[in-house]
């Protein structure tokens, strides 16, 4: 049950409705290369029109150094809109001040305003209590839909919240419930999938992991500060030295629990960080000491496949190579497909790259659950307070 009040909890029609969405979507020429957040927020969206609200979108979008950077608009994010939703969205170049009030002032029931990316603001990132009030100022309630920003204490996120009655979207509750779930009541047996570059990115997430899943499977840069661990020459891996002892600790803690901590033992290797390299297969124990692991080998893909296929809840985070590279792609596309596979199984996967080798492999559909929320779904599997959700109303307000 999510314990926050969600956009079904309060009146809107005739109200004007501030949603904080999450619109962070890759442009390439001033096109949007991927809609996928944008698809994610429209049931909000559509409930929010045909019960009447008057919606006013805001997002950040990119990294703008607290100013207008014409690279960084939402103008082209809202013409996806538009196509998608099937209606008009007016854009206001602005985010605050007085365009933006008479615009405000102006809609009617069931009109969707987009105002410009909130980043070109210094106040949005530096939470500024008058930045704040001026957001809050534009609207009656707030809603927040922008799970991927939940992790971040900003303007738009928090400060906005004391000034307005505050309630979840419904992409942000359904991301929290299914998260929270997953960890205190998963099917058995349940297998988590880490990859990526960096422990250091996910050393919370694996500690607490181990304390509720029966296999903790790892490749990605990440596997080789665990082999670095365990005593193994990786060549030129990457590896995170200062990692290395927490690492011995986790493998410690595995044993201790009795979880699984599968690694891979085979790599495709090169000689060095290009899609022309020369590369082979070897085992993990023989890696050249001028070469680094590039994706895991054929031996590993099937021990991982097999714990995917035993188990009845999945999560995946972080790919298994170098994927973009096509030499080094097989080891993600067929952890994808085994995860894709398993039907029988809750799925639920979680981080940019993941959710890009879903889509790279056309298998988006086949799992049960992609998660919008890379650094915020980590924090939550944490158990770190996100403060874009503890500022909402609970529900026994």
């Amino acid at each position: 049950m999510f314990a926050k009040k969600t956009v079904r909890d309060v009146e809107v029609r005739g109200k004007r409705v501030l949603v904080r969405v999450d619109f962070n979507v890759p442009l390439a020429d001033g096109i949007v290369t991927d809609d996928t957040r944008i698809r994610a927020a429209l049931p909000t969206i559509r409930y929010l029109i045909d019960h009447g609200a008057r919606v006013i979108l805001v997002s950040h979008l990119g990294r703008p150094k607290g100013a207008p950077d014409p690279a960084f608009s939402l103008r082209p994010v809202r013409a996806v809109l538009a196509q998608l939703l099937g209606r008009n969205v007016h854009f206001i170049g602005s985010v605050v001040g007085p365009d933006v009030t008479t615009a405000v002032e102006r809609m009617v029931d069931g009109e969707v305003v987009m105002l410009e990316n909130l980043r070109f603001e210094p106040g949005e990132k530096a939470n500024d209590p008058a930045f704040a009030r001026q957001l809050a100022a534009l609207a009656d309630i707030y809603v927040d839909d922008a799970f991927g920003a939940a992790h971040r204490a900003h303007a738009s996120t928090e400060g906005v919240t004391h000034y307005l009655p505050a309630y979840a979207g419904m992409l942000l509750a359904r991301e929290v419930e299914t998260l929270s779930a997953m960890l205190a009541d998963p099917a058995r047996p349940f297998a988590a999938i880490l990859g990526g570059s960096k422990v250091s990115d996910k050393f919370g997430v694996i500690d607490r992991l181990l304390d509720v899943v029966d296999t903790l499977i790892v490749g990605g840069g990440m596997c080789f500060t665990f082999l670095a661990a365990k005593g193994v020459d990786i060549g030129t891996s990457i590896v995170e030295a200062e990692w290395v002892e927490p690492a011995k600790k986790m493998l410690d803690k595995a044993s201790e629990r009795g979880v699984g901590l599968l690694l891979p033992v085979d790599f495709v290797v090169a000689d060095r960080f290009a899609e022309d390299a020369e590369c082979r297969i070897v085992g993990r124990e023989e890696i050249p000491g001028d070469w680094m692991g590039l994706d895991i080998g054929p031996t590993t893909i099937e021990l991982f496949k097999t714990a995917i296929s035993d188990a009845r809840t999945i999560f995946w985070n972080g790919p298994m190579g170098v994927f973009e590279m096509k030499p080094y792609q097989a080891g993600t596309r067929e952890v994808a497909l085994a995860v894709a596979r398993n039907s029988r199984a809750v799925s639920v996967v979680g981080g940019g790259d993941s959710v890009a080798a879903l889509k790279k492999f056309d298998l988006e559909e086949r799992v049960t659950f992609v998660s919008t929320g890379g650094g915020a779904s980590m924090k939550l599997l944490e158990g770190a307070p996100l403060p874009g959700v503890e500022a909402l109303l609970d529900q026994d307000s």
